[in-house]
């Protein structure tokens, strides 16, 4: 029996919850999936320590639920970091920004021990791509960086109206071919004026939970011979 989108979102948030322990700090990503697996935090919320927030809009919800909220330069160790992707390759590299929080969430998701992504199946791609790659930029330097991202073969396309919480804008980058997300990332991120960049190569998902109409399918590192 086929699924709905929100049943797999719950599903997959369901099972990131799995990887919660008692007295730890919990990093929590942003975006719709996400939602589903903060809302699945209250019976925790007096057996974490806390949380530390990629997002205002995750902040708030967490704050909801009476889960402090931690500062990351006041955390010693971030014991998991748990968020969502636009797209996700079997190699768990990632595309995200589609919620304009990148940044944020590459600082914590470097933080964490170990970054747990959740995702639904439609979301899981042979090669990253389809999905625009979101790039936060100073405001000022919006013209320049389009400009660098035509000659590495992308169209940069002002998200207008969206300013993120760190005061940037986003350019939304099509028609890339991304065939080596860690030369691109790094390339993307030399570009004076770029702040991050929504690939997610040089620091992969630790661990992909994809949702399915079956259950929910794990991807982990293959081990070494």
């Amino acid at each position: 029996m086929a699924l709905s989108a929100i049943d797999k979102k719950r599903r997959v948030a369901a099972a990131a919850c799995q990887y919660l322990t008692p007295g730890s700090i919990v990093g929590v990503g942003t975006g719709s999936t996400v939602n589903e697996f903060i809302a699945l935090l209250a019976p925790w919320k007096s057996r974490l320590l806390g949380a530390v927030s990629s997002s205002e809009g995750s902040t708030a919800q967490l704050r909801t639920l009476g889960i402090a909220v931690l500062d990351l330069n006041d955390v010693p160790n971030l014991d998991i970091y748990i968020d969502g992707a636009d797209e996700a390759n079997p190699q768990r590299e990632l595309i995200k920004g589609g919620g304009a929080a990148l940044t944020r969430e590459k600082i914590v998701a470097a933080a964490a021990r170990t970054f747990i992504c959740i995702v639904d199946d439609t979301k899981l791609v042979a090669r990253l791509g389809r999905f625009p790659l979101p790039v936060e930029v100073i405001p000022m330097a919006r013209t320049l960086v389009s400009g660098r991202l035509r000659t590495l073969g992308g169209r940069a396309v002002w998200r207008e109206g969206t300013v993120t919480d760190n005061g940037n804008h986003i350019l939304d980058v099509h028609d890339l071919v991304i065939s080596e997300p860690r030369v691109l990332e790094h390339a993307i991120n030399q570009l004076v004026g770029v702040v991050a960049v929504g690939l997610f190569a040089a620091r992969p998902a630790d661990i992909l939970l994809v949702a399915t109409d079956e259950g929910v399918r794990t991807i982990e590192p293959t081990p070494p011979p």
